[in-house]
């Protein structure tokens, strides 16, 4: 099983796609005038054809909205320019362990987006993540103009903080190692940036970078990182959702997200206890979304701020992938809950809301007989329980001894 992956620009000629013998269907990203609007997965025979004729068909049937609003936004930047304000500086910070290749093939995309890039400067800090060879530190000796850092204290939090605070930007950006950044990534967190002065931070759209197995496809086709193609604001509040900023995962995905740097200073970093490795491989950014809305700072989310992320290649993988987002959020309520005591009941109220969720969901895979949504649904329940009993103190208890390991 595997699909197509293939860009197009709905405002241009459009030519047939060919699909490979090994190919059952196309994942098709949709431009209009280089922009992003949308994204879709259709399937297919083996090696079959899909037209320009039944391109455009499918085009004007699920694509139309998001070109009118996209030709809307443009007339309308046409005929009320906004005058360009100054935009800050950017720090890009990736924090990796020990995949150098995956780290080279991001820094090569950011080598091909950050020579036009708006703001007053830009620097890339790599944050080498207590790697055990130094396959990392070589790859970045192979592009210009990278800061490297070596953290001893193995933990994506730690490796995080510590680019925070070798920084020198005014907005800190962080990538994972397992995204390539879109053509417009950098343009786009420019224009997040200049239309919204004050916020706390961004995150962006996250497309899947390759479709090649039934892991990828299953996980892309249940979801995967995507937040849609409409621009949003979160705010300390919402009138719609009682529980919100608790379920702070509607924001974004971690492995693209940004932030005032000044902000993050002053809410003390990540938390460190969360985003451990393989214990604790989660809750970090589920964490440092709701603290920044906490502190009153709205956060953006934007879609022309893409990037693609290479998902679980297997399916024993994707499901210790589902098993960690329940382990993760978990521990970030389990934190939030103590921290927190404005917001105590709606955390217990998430909580409940999260197991009557899965469970339903469980359901729903029994009656259809889906058997891949029943495991993976198990093990993000399962997950959720291990995380609710006790995994935030015991992941507080690994910090400290890698602290003292690592004085």
């Amino acid at each position: 099983m595997s699909y197509k992956l293939i860009d197009i620009d709905l405002s241009e000629p459009l030519a047939p796609i060919e699909l490979s013998a090994e190919q059952n269907g196309v994942g098709l990203i949709a431009r209009w005038r280089g922009r992003l609007i949308a994204f879709e997965m259709i399937e297919l025979p083996a090696g079959s054809v899909l037209t320009a004729e039944r391109l455009k068909a499918l085009a004007d049937e699920r694509f139309a909205e998001r070109i009118l609003v996209a030709k809307l936004e443009d007339e309308l930047r046409k005929r009320q320019p906004m005058e360009a304000a100054a935009l800050p500086s950017l720090s890009i910070a990736i924090c990796t362990k020990d995949r150098a290749q995956r780290l080279s093939r991001l820094l090569a995309s950011l080598d091909r987006v950050r020579a036009e890039a708006a703001f007053q400067f830009v620097e890339i800090v790599v944050i080498d993540n207590a790697s055990v060879d130094t396959a990392t530190r070589d790859a970045v000796a192979g592009f210009r103009d990278i800061r490297y850092v070596f953290e001893p204290k193995a933990g994506l939090d730690f490796a995080r903080n510590a680019a925070l605070h070798a920084a020198r930007g005014d907005i800190i950006a962080y990538l994972d190692d397992d995204v390539v950044v879109d053509r417009n990534w950098l343009t786009g967190l420019a224009k997040a940036c200049r239309d919204n002065p004050g916020v706390g931070g961004f995150t962006g759209l996250v497309l899947p970078f390759r479709l090649d197995t039934e892991a990828q496809i299953f996980f892309e086709r249940r979801g995967g990182f995507g937040r849609g193609f409409a621009r949003r604001e979160f705010h300390k509040a919402r009138f719609d959702n009682p529980l919100h900023p608790v379920g702070s995962g509607v924001l974004g995905a971690g492995c693209n997200m940004a932030f005032d740097r000044a902000v993050l200073i002053k809410l003390g970093g990540f938390d460190e206890a969360l985003d451990t490795g393989a214990p604790l491989p989660g809750g970090g950014d589920l964490d440092i979304f709701y603290r920044v809305l906490r502190s009153g700072r709205p956060m953006i989310y934007e879609p022309e701020y893409a990037v693609y992320h290479e998902h679980r290649e297997t399916i024993p993988q994707l499901r210790r992938q589902y098993w960690t987002w329940g382990l993760g959020m978990m521990a970030f309520l389990v934190k939030s809950y103590r921290t927190d005591d404005e917001l105590r009941a709606q955390h217990r109220a998430m909580v409940r809301w999260w197991f009557f969720d899965q469970l339903k969901a469980l359901a729903r895979a029994a009656r259809r007989f889906r058997g891949h949504d029943l495991r993976f649904g198990m093990a993000e329940l399962w997950g959720g329980i291990y995380g609710l009993a006790g995994e935030y103190d015991r992941s507080r208890a690994r910090i400290q001894a890698i602290r003292e390991r690592n004085p």
